[in-house]
């Protein structure tokens, strides 16, 4: 069974990466665990199913998570200005085609999960790189957030859709609210719950041989960047939770059943997550407006019946896809930045709904592959 997704993604393979592991689950257990390739391309050492990757974005998932556990005792309303708990934003510019003023509106917390704040990703900005010298390349989470408070935002708050940092100052908001450090408080609501073991926001440095082989894909090659988290982690004591986790496959498999099935969030509040949340105006900078919507962190459903998954993916590969109605979860890990097959590895959730289900969705895929890339279903 699931030939032609194994066959979709040995293709990846002859695309330039060097390996991958996909897991797929189905009303609770495990139906699929494929994996090819290698883990350490140098040393030809094949991928087992035991590497740790960092996940990038996929991290954003879990932060949104830890702070939805925190809106649903009451800590707080995503209607709350961010200023009530964090007063370094009350007093924000903006950048406007006739120079920088004043905001005119406040960044509600909502805007954090919604990527609307009008932040943007730029960690080189004067502000954080006055945070790294200041801080002797500690950058701790909430005091970074300090200083990103003096880079004016590219827009008024709830205006656009941006990818930005906006969960990394969410994870910062955890901390204020739960009183905990964030990878503390992770660790404790959400990967010990469901047993995440190899999971953390802030590795040791003595564990970074732990961590698989990460390569970036240049010239039609795979080179080898080291093992830590590039760019996103802007200093020894610094969270990020939008860029900053580590998981392994069996891991986040665990964290995304969680999520399914109630473990994690109760289903009202999973249900205001994956709801579609952006205005037409903020949906015309959205990434994937023409398949998904936007709720509180995640892509997801936005009427329809091909894609009725929510998740996210990370910058080195990684992918996930839930679908309650059908009760799929499914994961896969790679470990390649500027990946080729980075944007079409959204089509795995739709070839294993189409391999369960018998459905003629294959003929849809095979015209939205062709042209992309040498590849040919069998029907």
């Amino acid at each position: 069974m699931f030939e032609k997704t194994k066959a979709f993604c040995d293709s990846l393979l002859n695309m330039g990466v060097p390996g991958f592991d996909l897991a797929v689950f189905k009303s609770g257990k495990p139906i699929l665990r494929y994996m090819n390739g290698y883990n350490d391309i140098e040393k030809k050492i094949k991928i087992n199913g035991k590497e740790r990757y960092n996940i990038y974005s996929c991290s954003k998932p879990i932060t949104c998570t830890a702070a939805l556990q925190l809106w649903e005792k009451g800590l707080f309303s995503l209607d709350d200005k961010l200023s009530d708990y964090m007063p370094e934003f009350e007093n924000m510019n903006v950048i406007t085609n006739s120079g920088i003023k004043k905001a005119n509106n406040p960044i509600l917390i909502k805007h954090l999960f919604e990527m609307t704040a009008g932040f943007s990703y730029n960690l080189e900005s004067e502000s954080l790189i006055k945070c790294r010298k200041d801080t002797n390349g500690k950058c701790p989470t909430r005091e970074a957030m300090k200083y990103l408070a003096n880079e004016p935002l590219l827009f008024e708050p709830g205006e656009r859709w941006e990818y930005s940092l906006c969960h990394d100052v969410l994870a910062a908001l955890v901390e204020v609210i739960s009183g905990e450090k964030f990878e503390a408080y992770v660790k404790k609501n959400i990967f010990d719950v469901v047993g995440m073991s190899d999971s953390t926001f802030m590795l040791p440095q003595n564990e970074l041989e732990t961590i698989a082989e990460q390569y970036k894909f240049e010239n039609e090659t795979a080179i080898n960047i080291g093992k830590d988290i590039t760019y996103f982690k802007m200093g020894s004591e610094y969270a990020s939770g939008g860029a900053g986790a580590i998981s392994t496959v069996d891991d986040y498999i665990k964290f995304l059943e969680g999520l399914r099935c109630g473990l994690l969030l109760k289903p009202e509040t999973l249900c205001l997550m994956i709801t579609d949340r952006l205005t037409d105006k903020q949906k015309t900078t959205y990434w994937t407006r023409d398949t998904h919507g936007y709720g509180l962190g995640v892509r997801c459903h936005s009427g329809g019946d091909i894609n009725t998954d929510f998740g996210w993916g990370g910058a080195a590969g990684a992918y996930l896809a839930v679908d309650i109605k059908n009760e799929i979860s499914l994961y896969f890990a790679c470990h390649l930045h500027s990946s080729p097959g980075q944007g079409v590895r959204s089509l795995l959730y739709r070839f294993i709904r189409a391999e369960l289900f018998d459905s003629g969705d294959f003929v849809n895929i095979q015209k939205e592959i062709s042209g992309l890339y040498d590849y040919n279903l069998t029907y």
